[in-house]
């Protein structure tokens, strides 16, 4: 932590940069790395920015797994943004604000963007952030996917993440997921106990209600997309943006994928920043849970995988459950630019920066009640 914590819960001391570098070493940075903190604050953006404004959403419903969005902050003001507002919206889906061009970015599971492509929305696909983090939960009746025929299937509104997640699974399995289940549009706060009242048989949970859900043992895991193949080979969340934001910005565009995927190295090598903020800005409820469910999210694997296999693989999927009429190929050339993510890897280390320099890290390092006691934990393996 980051100096001796009051009875109030308020830090009395905080870090000096000699602590902080110090400290650093303990997590297994190397060299790189700390020469990236120390040059971290002072590095413009390439090129002048063609708009210094920056809309994104806030989804509070959704689930820790964006939280390489709002980490992203200080990193877009060092890329030049000045007028950066985090804006509520009414739907549980950010593409719907991106589309619209409330919101010029978000991070959105592939499966609905996709199915927005496929309606020709004005949304562009830039890089992938995370692989895994659904849970599909079952009760003592299903052992497996296969076992989800002729069940209720709880989701909070159809086309959202958990629908077309769960709709791709069962896809897998032949299962059609038209005539084949019955759903049940359910809201996100009921959803839990329609589910430990035997209303429903299955729920897809989002960090870091899966968290809660293993630790207080309610039902059991069927597929756990974050180790389970084919699941964990491809992106859950993607990085997004308004196709004409896209298009008339372009040095812009790159600034903000930059931010947003320097944030997401954040949330690899120090999850329990990216938690505290998260928790200091209200956007989870728990400390504990959304910290395990950060130490969880593979957040490190950006530069590794290949996003079009991503949007391949779901193409495919969500044409065989007919929720898609495009081809993966016409998909990727509608709405995908992996050149500015291409350019990226190039540019940075492969010894992804721990933060966005001393000043925001001493911003997010708060006192959070019960976080010394926290430890980390394995992923959890789905049940045969």
């Amino acid at each position: 932590m980051t100096g001796d914590i009051t009875h109030s819960g308020h830090v009395k001391d905080l870090w000096s940069r000699r602590q902080f570098l110090k400290a650093a070493g303990s997590f297994g940075l190397t060299a790189a790395g700390l020469s990236l903190l120390e040059a971290c604050g002072a590095r413009p953006a390439s090129g002048s920015l063609e708009t210094t404004t920056i809309h994104l959403p806030i989804f509070r419903t959704i689930g820790v797994c964006t939280a390489p969005l709002y980490v992203a902050e200080d990193f877009l003001r060092q890329e030049g943004f000045t007028d950066i507002q985090y804006l509520g919206a009414g739907s549980s889906l950010s593409i719907d604000s991106v589309a619209s061009g409330v919101a010029d970015i978000t991070l959105q599971f592939s499966g609905p963007t996709i199915l927005y492509l496929d309606s020709n929305k004005p949304v562009t696909m830039l890089a992938g952030v995370h692989v895994g983090c659904f849970v599909l939960f079952g009760s003592d009746q299903i052992k497996t996917i296969s076992d989800l025929k002729g069940k209720t299937l709880a989701i909070s509104q159809f086309g959202g993440p958990e629908h077309v997640y769960l709709a791709s699974m069962l896809a897998t399995v032949n299962i059609d997921p038209v005539k084949d289940v019955t759903w049940q549009t359910v809201a996100p706060a009921d959803t839990r106990q329609h589910f430990i009242d035997g209303a429903i048989d299955a729920i897809m949970a989002f960090p870091p209600v899966v968290q809660e859900l293993l630790d207080k043992s309610i039902g059991h895991v069927i597929a756990n997309s974050m180790v389970d193949k084919p699941w964990s080979d491809y992106f859950c969340c993607m990085v997004t943006m308004n196709q004409h934001f896209v298009q008339k910005y372009p040095v812009a565009t790159k600034a903000a994928l930059r931010a947003v995927l320097q944030a997401t190295d954040v949330c690899a090598i120090h999850p329990e920043v990216a938690a505290q903020l998260m928790f200091k800005k209200g956007y989870v409820a728990d400390y504990k849970y959304a910290l395990e469910a950060m130490e969880e999210i593979p957040y490190n694997r950006w530069r590794l995988y290949d996003p079009e296999d991503t949007v391949r693989f779901y193409s495919l999927l969500l044409h065989d459950a007919k929720m898609a009429h495009s081809t993966p190929d016409q998909i990727i050339q509608k709405g995908t630019n992996w050149t500015f993510l291409k350019e990226l890897k190039a540019e940075l280390p492969a010894t992804p920066a721990p933060a966005g320099g001393l000043a925001a890290t001493r911003n997010l390092f708060c006192a959070v009640p019960g976080s010394q006691s926290i430890g980390l934990k394995q992923p959890r393996k789905a049940e045969q």
